[in-house]
C-alpha cells in the first residue's frame, strides 16, 4: 500500500517519454538450478540478469536480420512467483521500433521483431557468461544448498545443466495506444511480493492468501501456510540495500530520451504527454487522484488550516482544526 504515491509519481514521469508506437512485455527467466546460486548471491546476479537481458535485446535489435535500429526498453526485477515462491525473473516494457543509422524511425508495422528462440539461446549464452567469469574471478559465495556448488566439478555439471536446458522467454501481446503502456507500466514496477487483497484469513499460527494455479489454467486457489513460513516467504523478496530495481536502456535511458525521445515523437507525429504530478505534494496529489480534499473538514465542511510543505514533496502537516 506505501506504494501507491510512488507509483503515481514514476507513472506520471514516464508519460512525457511515451511514444504512439507499438510496445511489447518481454520476460526472461532462468532455470530454477540456478537459484540457489542466484539467492547466496544476489546483488551480482540480479545485476548479471539486467546485463544479459540488455545485452540480448541491443544485439538483436541492431541486427538489420531483425530490425537494424537502436531501441528503448525498461528493465524491472521481480524475484517472487504466485505462492511468493523464489523465482527470479526479469520484465522487460520493449519499445517496438527504433532509430536506425541515418537516424530514421524504424519499426516493423506491429509485429514483434524477434523470434523467442533466438531471444533465449542469446540470453542463456550471456547469463551463464557471466556467471562463469564470476566463478573464475572468486567472487560468488555458497551458502545453504548453494555450497555444494563449491566444487568446480559441481559447478560444471550445473553450467552444462543449464545449456542443455531450453530457457523460458516470451513475449506478451502489444499493447493498444500509449496510455495504455502509462497505465500498464505500474502494474509491473511497483509490484511487491503479496498485496493486501490476496491474504484470505489468518489465524495465531496460519496465513491463508491467493494464488494462482498456473498447472490448472492460471485458476485461483487458496493456500495455508504457517506464519513463520508467510514470513520468511515474503522476506526472500527484500531486494538488496539501495538495489534499483528499475532501470532504462536505450532510447529510454536518462542520456538518450531527452534528445532522441524528442527526435522519435517529431519523426512520429505523435503528440508529448505531460506530467500533471510534478512537483506537488501530497495533499495536491490526493486531490487530483482521489478527487478529495483532506483539506476540508468531512463533518462540516470548513477549511483546514492549510498544509504546510516540507522538504519532502509527498509529506504535509495539517492542523486538524475548522
Amino acid at each position: 500500500m506505501c506504494q501507491e504515491f510512488p507509483k503515481e509519481k514514476w507513472i506520471d514521469a514516464q508519460k512525457e517519454n511515451v511514444l504512439d508506437a507499438p510496445y511489447y512485455h518481454v520476460v526472461f527467466t532462468v532455470p530454477e538450478e540456478l537459484n540457489s546460486i542466484i539467492y547466496s548471491n544476489q546483488k551480482l546476479l540480479y545485476d548479471a540478469l539486467y546485463h544479459a537481458a540488455s545485452a540480448t535485446l541491443n544485439e538483436l535489435s541492431k541486427d538489420a536480420k531483425y530490425l537494424g535500429a537502436d531501441i528503448g526498453y525498461i528493465c524491472i526485477l521481480h524475484t517472487w512467483g504466485s505462492a511468493m515462491n523464489y523465482h527470479p525473473h526479469i520484465h522487460t516494457i520493449v519499445l517496438g521500433g527504433g532509430l536506425d543509422d541515418e537516424n530514421k524511425w524504424k519499426d516493423t508495422g506491429g509485429n514483434f521483431f524477434l523470434p523467442y528462440g533466438v531471444i533465449s539461446k542469446v540470453f542463456r549464452g550471456k547469463y551463464l557468461d557471466e556467471l562463469k567469469s564470476l566463478w573464475n574471478d572468486s567472487k560468488l559465495k555458497f551458502h545453504g544448498t548453494a555450497e555444494k556448488y563449491q566444487n568446480s566439478y559441481r559447478f560444471k555439471e550445473l553450467l552444462d545443466k543449464c545449456y542443455e536446458k531450453n530457457w523460458v522467454t516470451y513475449c506478451k501481446e502489444t499493447f493498444n495506444g500509449a496510455q495504455s503502456v502509462i497505465n500498464y507500466l505500474g502494474k509491473y514496477t511497483h509490484r511487491i511480493a503479496i498485496s493486501n487483497h490476496r491474504i484470505k484469513s489468518m489465524t495465531d499460527t496460519t496465513v491463508t492468501y491467493a494464488v494462482k494455479d498456473y498447472k490448472n489454467e492460471g485458476h485461483w486457489k487458496e493456500k495455508t501456510i504457517s506464519g513463520e513460513e508467510f514470513i520468511r516467504r515474503f522476506m526472500m523478496h527484500v531486494p538488496p540495500k539501495r538495489f534499483v530495481r528499475i532501470r532504462h536502456y536505450g532510447l529510454l535511458s536518462c542520456r538518450n530520451k531527452r534528445k532522441k525521445i524528442t527526435l522519435c515523437r517529431n519523426l512520429l507525429g505523435c503528440k508529448k504527454y505531460i506530467s500533471t504530478l510534478k512537483n506537488l505534494n501530497a495533499v495536491e496529489m490526493i486531490k487530483i487522484l482521489y478527487h478529495i480534499d483532506v483539506c476540508k473538514c468531512s463533518s462540516c465542511g470548513g477549511n483546514m488550516v492549510s498544509p504546510r510543505k516540507d522538504k519532502y514533496s509527498s509529506s504535509f502537516h495539517a492542523h486538524m482544526r475548522c
